[in-house]
């Protein structure tokens, strides 16, 4: 998870990376329409594919990351999408994604892998290429499928894992006819067994705790896979990996991979600089090089916070002249810094030119933003108010405001658990339903948040409504000019009617999602809902609306709210209804701001404010996400492609602990619900794959309906290259094929698809 995207498997395995209107529907179904599902994805990959007898042999890559990790271990904590990188390379995966992120068997590793029984227990047969050779010389083996089981199954505390996934469930693991066929038996039934032992470690590593821990930290002695590791040099922030000798395969077309750690906003310079060959940039960086491509007949990229309009020299000037430090408003200051703006826009110059020996190659990142919703406690702990800021939100709008300006399509994400064109995917966002201003009004009225009677500002602690531990930019939407902070407390000597009423009739309760989807389940009705036609998302049930009460989620489609509930402070029980928007600052974090405007007037439109708190990018997970100190947050999820594994985590209900906190795996947002959890776990138990594939979108339908989270967009993938680079770029969902890429031959152009070596 991460606010700026993340690795796809790296962090689903180590971080340990909406309803239709009508709060009445009986049981929640994934859509299962052909014309809601996407059988490819919403853009191709991007990496410039050339047959092997196109690239030249030899050559060095030097690909920019964000760090050095801290282990080479994918399996511990702190493991990152560089750990990831350098595993694909190094190890054995039995299986790798292809362009539409399915896992496809291994041939380098595997003949053939599956289940060959299911009664009385499940039981799947390996059987490796023969070929197959730990750098050491030693055939992979049986052996070191059990030490890696045995070091994951979490039995043995001493190991430090992050997650056991999976692989608690194996019971034995044998040796077949010979050591080259591995026999797993498992003892409950497991539907994502192909996600286990990818990538796989020797059992020089999983054999001890010791060495599991602290042996592949910083070094990996024995490796399989098209290269080895070389050599890592934190001082300098590099690795350095190399053709492996005993390799197999085919072989790798560079001699070299040089993994150089460059934070974001500096990739551009180092580009320039002759420093990288490939990186992934941000839009801004990437709009320089495309712009600087421009002059030999490139379209220039547009601005991700200025949709129409491209990234001109003078704004490609200001995003330099701010990355290096300067003061652009000095740099163009005739009278007191010709001097320093000649020199900056000569500096600028010479990058620029730099740069137009460079591409982007462009697609959709596997992994999608959301908007989330903290349900834990404040006015987003009752589902009505949920409901009503993801029916004020224009997904559509957003989706634009960022893809579109890149040329990339801007559709909106439909799915919790799998993107467009992964077979588990599906668009269930019905379940919540789209932008509708009235019906989030109705909702908050019938959630008791109403304009509030006269206002009267109070001073409160300056620490309420700021995310904890931060000292970052508030800024409050709609707040009046002379207001301290934007917020305001209603009068208690005049409260709007049916305030007490609210309290006292368990009708107007916000309903639980446990109480809704039991009531659902047995066709029941609330206390005060009258029968309605029919509960399809469309049609909803009737509210009764004696004195106090108002027409809302139960009104039929179309009733009309209370005039003026967007145009005064919405309030209840003397409190305004204020939400803190919680975003990260620094480099990359540009693109977030600008949706986090769009979605603050979005809700200002049905009554909601935003205070909207910056805090520094290094804390914002840790101390803020994490620990629940937000409303509303942006950030991002990788898709996967075992959802029923590497997704429940994320939306597994809480649960009480034993110090008497709340257990909340990797779900931030504090919500979720019995019947998900079930769902997540007859998806997992199953060996028949439509049945997973539909259990998965049943319960995404019913993550919608919770409204805890709000998916948005796929993020964009951005990658600056050089031109003459093959078999690399934006990979979409396809796990990268290491020994393919390289550089190509003079004269040698890629082709449309590539062709066997």
């Amino acid at each position: 998870m991460s606010h700026d995207g993340v690795g796809l498997r790296a962090v689903m395995r180590s971080v340990a990376f909406l309803t239709a209107g009508a709060l009445a529907v009986p049981v929640l179904t994934a859509c299962s329409a052909d014309d809601e599902e996407r059988t490819s994805p919403v853009a191709a990959q991007d990496i410039a594919p050339a047959g092997r007898n196109l690239v030249t042999d030899g050559g060095t890559l030097r690909w920019a990351v964000d760090a050095v990790p801290a282990t080479l271990n994918t399996f511990q904590a702190d493991a990152d999408a560089t750990t990831s990188r350098v595993a694909g390379a190094v190890l054995p995966s039995l299986y790798r994604l292809d362009r539409n992120g399915s896992p496809q068997l291994n041939p380098d590793y595997l003949e053939s892998a599956k289940v060959v029984d299911e009664e009385p227990k499940q039981v799947v047969l390996y059987k490796l290429n023969q070929q197959a050779v730990w750098s050491d010389g030693r055939e992979i083996g049986a052996d070191d499928f059990a030490a890696q089981w045995r070091a994951l199954s979490g039995k043995d505390s001493a190991y430090w894992t992050a997650r056991n996934a999976g692989y608690d469930r194996i019971e034995k693991i044998e040796r077949g006819k010979n050591n080259l066929e591995v026999r797993v038996t498992f003892s409950r039934p497991y539907a994502d067994w192909k996600s286990l032992f990818s990538p796989l470690y020797p059992k020089d590593v999983m054999g001890a705790a010791a060495t599991f821990n602290d042996g592949a930290r910083r070094k990996l002695n024995v490796t399989a896979g098209p290269f080895a590791l070389q050599s890592i040099d934190s001082k300098a922030g590099e690795i350095h990996l190399t053709r492996n000798p005993r390799w197999w395969g085919r072989p790798a077309k560079l001699s070299e991979i040089a993994l150089v750690a460059v934070p974001r906003d500096q990739r551009a310079t180092a580009l320039a600089a002759n420093k990288i060959d490939m990186a992934d940039v941000d839009p801004e960086e990437a709009g320089r090089i495309t712009l600087a491509a421009g002059a030999k007949g490139s379209t220039p990229l547009q601005g991700p916070s200025t949709p129409g309009s491209t990234l001109s020299p003078a704004k490609a000037l200001n995003s330099w002249a701010v990355a290096h430090g300067s003061d652009k408003d000095a740099a163009r200051d005739e009278a007191g810094a010709r001097e320093k703006a000649r020199e900056a826009a000569a500096q600028y110059t010479s990058e620029q030119n730099s740069l137009s020996g460079f591409v982007v190659r462009k697609s959709l990142e596997p992994a999608y933003t959301q908007l989330a919703l903290n349900g834990s406690e404040g006015p987003l702990a009752d589902e009505r108010v949920r409901r009503a800021v993801a029916r004020a939100l224009n997904r559509d709008e957003l989706a634009q405001a960022v893809l579109k300006p890149l040329g990339l399509p801007a559709v909106p994400v439909g799915s919790h658990l799998a993107l467009a064109g992964q077979q588990a995917y599906a668009d269930n966002s019905d379940a919540l339903g789209g932008q509708d201003t009235k019906e989030a009004q109705a909702l908050l009225v019938d959630a008791g948040w109403v304009p509030g009677g006269p206002v009267k500002e109070e001073k409160k602690d300056k620490e309420k409504g700021k995310a904890a531990g931060s000292e970052g930019k508030k800024a409050a939407p709609g707040a009046e000019p002379d207001s301290e902070d934007g917020n305001y407390i209603v009068g208690e000597d005049n409260k709007p009617a049916g305030t007490d009423r609210a309290k006292a009739d368990p009708a107007d309760q916000p309903e639980q999602p446990e109480q809704r989807e039991e009531r659902e389940e047995h066709g029941t009705k609330r206390s005060g809902e009258k029968a309605a036609t029919r509960f399809d998302g469309k049609r909803y049930a009737h509210q009764d609306t004696r004195q106090g009460g108002a027409p809302g989620a139960y009104a039929p489609k179309g009733t009309a709210a209370p005039a003026g509930a967007a145009s005064g402070v919405l309030a209840k029980d003397g409190k305004p209804l204020t939400l803190r928007f919680v975003l990260p600052s620094g480099p990359g974090s540009e693109t977030l701001s600008t949706v986090a405007d769009h979605i603050s007037r979005m809700l200002e439109r049905i009554g909601i404010r935003t205070e909207t708190t910056k805090v520094a990018g290094d804390s914002y997970f840790k101390d803020h996400i994490a620990s629940g100190q937000y409303d509303l947050a942006l950030y991002s999820w990788p898709a996967s492609a075992f959802p029923a594994t590497d997704a429940r985590p994320i939306f597994a209900k809480p649960v009480p602990a034993a110090d008497g906190s709340l257990s909340v795996e990797q779900n931030y947002t504090r919500v979720g619900t019995d019947q998900v959890d079930q769902l997540f776990d007859q998806a997992i138990g199953t060996l028949d794959e439509d049945e997973e594939r539909a259990l998965v979108r049943k319960a995404d339908a019913r993550i919608w309906a919770a409204a805890g989270s709000i998916p948005l967009y796929q993020r964009p993938q951005l990658t600056a290259v050089r031109p003459n680079l093959a078999n690399a770029g934006s990979f979409g969902f396809q796990t990268p094929l290491y020994e393919d890429m390289g550089f190509l031959k003079k004269g040698a152009k890629p082709s449309a698809t590539p062709s066997s070596p």
